[in-house]
C-alpha cells in the first residue's frame, strides 16, 4: 500500500507536485551577489486574481460527435449524433449538449450536465490542456471525436502555447441524410393522393369569421364563431367566440373537427343519425374549400352561418389557388341604438330628470360653484300683482325673489287680515322657464327680463311687476355692463320720484336741527321702544310702507298717529306735541332705508332683505322723520 499525494488543494486549486512554487521562484530571482552590488531590491508581488473573477463567463466550445449502435433496425446499423462540448474556465467543469433535431424521436438537449469530468481511474480530471482538435475523448464510456472549435477557443489555446491540430469535417448521420432525399414518385390508380395532400397541406388551416343569427327564434341571439377548414384532410371545425359576461358556459367547440356533408342521398332523410354516423354511402358531396367565400352564407349541420371576413393566409391561398381577389370584409356590427330621452314629466328640475337617463346610478348635475360663491346671499326682490279676470285676485300682492347664486325664483304672498286668502309661500325655489321654452332647449328667466311693468309667466300664472327693492337698482347699476339699457332705465325711472323726495328731505334737514339734538331724540324714542319690547314686531315696517301708496315717502299726521295707536306704540305726548305739532307741519316723512346703530347714512343688507326693524325719529322744521333701524 502507498499513500497518494493530494492533487487538489483548498478551493479546488490544482497542486503541482515536485515543482517550485511561485513564491520560491520569486525568492530565487531576488538573490544576487550582495558584496559587489549590495542588497538586491525585491520585486513587488503580483496581484492575486481569483479564478472565478479572471475566467468568469469564459467558456471553450468544441464541436464533436459520437457513434451509437442501433441493434434493432433494418434500415440503420449505427447512428451519428452531433454534440457540443463546453469547458468552463472558472471552475474547470465541462458539459455536453446535443442540439435538438426536429422529428428525430430521440430525447436531446443536455446530454451530460455540467461537472468536472473524470479522466482516468486515478482521480484525475480533464483539463483544457488535454483538449485539442482531431482527437478522441472518452467520458463515461462514450468516445467523442473533437473535430473543431470556435474562434475564442482557438485564440485562447494558441495564447497558452498549445499547437492546435487542423480541423476535420463533420460526419453526418446516413439515415438522416436518407430522409432528406426527394421522395420517389409513385403512380397510383387513385385520382387523388391523400398522403400527398396530408404532406403538402399539413398544419395549413383556413380561418373564416362568421356569425349565426338566431334572433328569429325565442331567446335567440346573434353569436360570433370562427370556422376552421383543415386543408390536410378537408375537415371543418366551428369554434365559438366568447365575450366577457356573455352568460354562456365556456364550451369552445360548437362543431368538432369532422367532414361535413353538403348533399345527401334521398334515403338519408330516414337515416338514424342519432345512433349512426353518416358515411360516404349517405353523402353525395362533401364541403370543400371552394364552398367557403367571404360575404356569403353557408349551412353547416342545419345552422346557417354568414361569413364576413377571413385571415391573411386564407386570402393568399384563395388568390393563388382559385384566383379570387375579392375579400372585402362585411361590417356585421349593428349600430348602437339611438338614445331617446323620455319627455319631461314636470316633476323636479329638468337637469335632475336628465341624470336618470345618463347612468344607472344617477349623479347630481354639476353646479357653477364660482357663481354660487360670488353671488351668495344676493337676492333681487320684486313686488308683483296677479293678472287674473277675477277682481279679487288682481288686488293680491306678492313678493318675487330672484336668487342670483342659483338663478331660481320664489314667490311669497304676505298675509292680509280679513282678506279671506291664506298667505305664505306661493312658489318654492325653482327655475322658471320662459314661454316657448322646450325640454331640448330650455330658456329660463334672467334678471334682465324682470323690468317694471313686465309680465312673468310662472307655470301658467301671469304676474306683473309693479315695484322692486332699491337693492335691485343698486345691483344693476354696479353691474351695468351685464344688463340691457332698457331694464336699467325702467328701474331708474321708477325710483326717480322716491329718490328726489329723499334728497329734498335731506336738504331740508341739513338746514334744521343740529345733529346732536337729532341723535338725542333718536335715543329717547329707541329707549321707549326697547322698554316696551316692540322691536320684535316685524309687520310694523310693512304697515308704514303699505300706507305710503304713492311712494313719495310722506305720511299724513293722522295716519301716523293711527298706525301708532294700531301697534300700541308709546308715543310721548310731550315729545310729539313739542316737536311735531306745529303750524306749518306738512306731514311725516318715512325713510325706505336701514340705518345701522342709529347713525345717519343709508346702508343696505347684503342680500337686500329687510330684517327686524325699529322706528326712530326726530323733528326738523315741522317734519317728524321716521327711520327704520336694525333691532
Amino acid at each position: 500500500a502507498y499513500s497518494r499525494l493530494p492533487t487538489v488543494g483548498i478551493g479546488r486549486e490544482r497542486l503541482y507536485v515536485n515543482q517550485l512554487s511561485q513564491a520560491e521562484l520569486d525568492e530565487l530571482s531576488n538573490k544576487r551577489p550582495t558584496l559587489t552590488y549590495g542588497q538586491a531590491k525585491q520585486a513587488p508581488p503580483s496581484d492575486f486574481i481569483p479564478a472565478h473573477v479572471a475566467f468568469d463567463k469564459k467558456v471553450l466550445k468544441f464541436d464533436a460527435y459520437f457513434q451509437e449502435d442501433v441493434p434493432i433496425s433494418t434500415e440503420e446499423h449505427f447512428r451519428i449524433r452531433q454534440v457540443g462540448i463546453y469547458y468552463y474556465l472558472e471552475d474547470d467543469s465541462m458539459s455536453v449538449m446535443e442540439p435538438v433535431v426536429e422529428n428525430s424521436g430521440i430525447p436531446q438537449g443536455k446530454l451530460i450536465k455540467r461537472q468536472r469530468m473524470p479522466k482516468n481511474d486515478r482521480g484525475d480530471h480533464y483539463h483544457w490542456k488535454d483538449l485539442n482538435r482531431g482527437m478522441n475523448i472518452t467520458i463515461y464510456g462514450k468516445t467523442f471525436r473533437i473535430i473543431d472549435c470556435d474562434p475564442f477557443t482557438q485564440v485562447f489555446l494558441e495564447s497558452q502555447g498549445i499547437e492546435l491540430n487542423p480541423p476535420e469535417k463533420m460526419i453526418f448521420d446516413p439515415y438522416t441524410e436518407l430522409r432528406k432525399m426527394p421522395m420517389r414518385m409513385y403512380v397510383t390508380p387513385s385520382d387523388f393522393d391523400q398522403l400527398r395532400q396530408f404532406l403538402a397541406f399539413d398544419k395549413q388551416v383556413l380561418r373564416f369569421y362568421a356569425t349565426w343569427d338566431d334572433t328569429k327564434n325565442m331567446f335567440g341571439e346573434n353569436r360570433s364563431f370562427i370556422i376552421h377548414y383543415y386543408l390536410a384532410d378537408d375537415t371543418v371545425e366551428v369554434r365559438e367566440l366568447h365575450e366577457r359576461n356573455d352568460g354562456r358556459d365556456p364550451f369552445p367547440l360548437l362543431i368538432k373537427r369532422q367532414r361535413l356533408p353538403k348533399t345527401l342521398v334521398d334515403k338519408a332523410k330516414t337515416f338514424p343519425r342519432c345512433v349512426l354516423e353518416i358515411s360516404a354511402q349517405e353523402v353525395l358531396e362533401w364541403y370543400t374549400a371552394k364552398d367557403f367565400a367571404v360575404g356569403k352564407p353557408i349551412t353547416l349541420l342545419g345552422r346557417t352561418f354568414f361569413i364576413y371576413d377571413c385571415d391573411e393566409f386564407t386570402r393568399k391561398f384563395y388568390r393563388e389557388t382559385f384566383g379570387i381577389a375579392d375579400f372585402q370584409p362585411v361590417d356585421v356590427k349593428k349600430p348602437p341604438p339611438e338614445e331617446t330621452i323620455p319627455p319631461y314629466n314636470g316633476y323636479g328640475f329638468l337637469e335632475d330628470s336628465l341624470q336618470n337617463c345618463f347612468s344607472l346610478l344617477p349623479q347630481p348635475p354639476r353646479k357653477n360653484f364660482i357663481k354660487m360663491l360670488e353671488n351668495d346671499r344676493k337676492v333681487l326682490r320684486y313686488q308683483v300683482a296677479l293678472e287674473s279676470p277675477n277682481a279679487e285676485d288682481r288686488k293680491r300682492r306678492f313678493i318675487l325673489s330672484y336668487f342670483l347664486s342659483t338663478d331660481m325664483m320664489s314667490i311669497y304672498e304676505p298675509p292680509v287680515r280679513n282678506s279671506g286668502i291664506i298667505g305664505g309661500k306661493y312658489l318654492g325655489k325653482t327655475k322658471v322657464p320662459k314661454p316657448g321654452s322646450t325640454t331640448d332647449n330650455p330658456i329660463y328667466y334672467e334678471p334682465a327680463d324682470l323690468t317694471i311693468g313686465a309680465t312673468v309667466e310662472v307655470f301658467g300664472h301671469r304676474f306683473i311687476i309693479t315695484d322692486a327693492d332699491e337693492y335691485v337698482l343698486n345691483y344693476m347699476e354696479s353691474n351695468a355692463e351685464s344688463f340691457p339699457a332698457a331694464t336699467l332705465q325702467s328701474l331708474r325711472d321708477h325710483f326717480a320720484p322716491r329718490r328726489a323726495a329723499v334728497q329734498a328731505a335731506e336738504s331740508q334737514l341739513a338746514d334744521g336741527t343740529g345733529s346732536q339734538e337729532r341723535e338725542e331724540i333718536v335715543k329717547q324714542v329707541q329707549e321707549q321702544l326697547k322698554h316696551h319690547n316692540y322691536l320684535s314686531n316685524s309687520s310694523m315696517r310693512e304697515a308704514f310702507l303699505h300706507h305710503d301708496k304713492d311712494g313719495s315717502g310722506f305720511l299724513d299726521k293722522a295716519e301716523f298717529f293711527a298706525l301708532c295707536e294700531r301697534f300700541n306704540l308709546p308715543v310721548s305726548d310731550e315729545l310729539v306735541n313739542k316737536k311735531c305739532i306745529k303750524p306749518g307741519a306738512h306731514g311725516l316723512h318715512f325713510y325706505n332705508k336701514i340705518i345701522l346703530d342709529g347713525r345717519r347714512g343709508p346702508k343696505q343688507l347684503p342680500n337686500g332683505a329687510f330684517k327686524q326693524t325699529l322706528l326712530t325719529g326726530y323733528y326738523s322744521k315741522g317734519y317728524f322723520i321716521i327711520r327704520a333701524g336694525l333691532g
